[in-house]
């Protein structure tokens, strides 16, 4: 074993790296590499649409969209600890802005603010989440200055999903179908969760027919779609409105193709805000939930070939 001596491990005050909130921190986060690694704390894929936006009186930090779902995120951010100032612009900001996904980003989060965030995750929708992202810097001997970002309060997306479908079946809105599907999408969360070495990111499971994965690109996503009348499961790259991007892939029909070994259904859907090039699996019974695991290691294998082989030509679509 090497007798070399390991280095300490020793936490940087934000105010060294940082002055001011608006004029430092709040530009370096807006840059593509930190928005990506704030993103990767909480799985999510972000891009920055506005710094400092205008809602009513006040200016909003960051304001995000998020690529697989394309709904609004924002973004508040304070280098001290939280404050009941920054809580109530937060509120503010979500009401003018229709975010569904608010992060308050801090150096320290009080209690009772933690227990706020935790309350409206409790009795919100499931469409809306807070999360709460502390956020540290530290450094060895002379290395450079890293950032961390911990997560101290989140959704609690399973239980409220279900309790979400619950509720639902007991006022006779949905039915078994409904309660499956998302029992289906929360087990096929769990087994790519389980995987160290792939590139999807799971998204919130919910009691409806489809399913949505990020693949880097504002207005594009992978989805996954379970016809439990046709018994059919598909896995499809969905463009939406910017008919130009489903058009220069198509270009590259024939060498996308053979990258993910299968014949795709290219679907421009003339007429319709957006376009989809889909892989289908026939005999996919909902219901048999015996087979689920060959469903969901089929799911897998797909989706990744799709992930590699879009997001590479996607990147190069201006």
């Amino acid at each position: 074993m090497s007798k070399e001596k390991l280095g300490r491990l020793e936490k940087v005050d934000l105010r060294d790296i940082w002055e001011k909130e608006d004029t430092h921190f709040t530009p370096w986060l807006a840059k593509e590499e930190n928005i990506e690694l704030l993103g990767s704390a909480i799985d999510m894929d972000l891009v920055v649409e506005a710094e400092e936006k205008e809602v009513g009186p006040f200016r909003a930090d960051i304001l995000c969209k998020d690529i697989a779902t394309n709904n609004w995120v924002l973004v508040e951010n304070q280098l001290e600890r939280t404050d009941h100032k920054h809580l109530g612009q937060l509120l503010t900001y979500a009401t003018g802005l229709d975010a569904v996904t608010i992060i308050w980003v801090a150096s320290e989060f009080t209690e009772e603010h933690r227990a706020t965030l935790d309350w409206l995750n409790k009795i919100t929708d499931t469409q809306y989440n807070f999360f709460g992202i502390k956020v540290e810097l530290f450094k060895i001997g002379d290395s450079k200055v890293a950032p961390v970002f911990n997560v101290v309060s989140k959704p609690n997306n399973w239980s409220r999903s279900i309790s979400s479908a619950a509720s639902k079946i007991a006022n006779e809105d949905v039915g078994e179908t409904k309660v499956l599907q998302l029992k289906f999408w929360s087990a096929l969360n769990d087994t790519i969760k389980s995987k160290d070495d792939t590139p999807l990111k799971v998204q919130k499971a919910s009691p409806k027919h489809w399913h949505t994965f990020s693949i880097g690109k504002s207005g594009v996503h992978m989805s996954m779609t379970f016809n439990s009348k046709e018994d059919v499961l598909g896995i499809e790259v969905y463009v939406v409105k910017d008919q130009s991007i489903f058009d220069s892939l198509e270009e590259d029909k024939v060498q996308i193709e053979k990258e993910i070994g299968e014949k795709l259904s290219w679907q421009p859907l003339p007429g319709r805000s957006a376009s989809r090039i889909k892989l289908y699996r026939n005999n996919s019974v909902l219901d048999n939930e015996s087979e689920w695991n060959s469903y969901i290691d089929w799911s897998i294998e797909n989706l990744e070939k799709f992930y590699h082989t879009f997001k590479s030509r996607l990147k190069n679509i201006d």
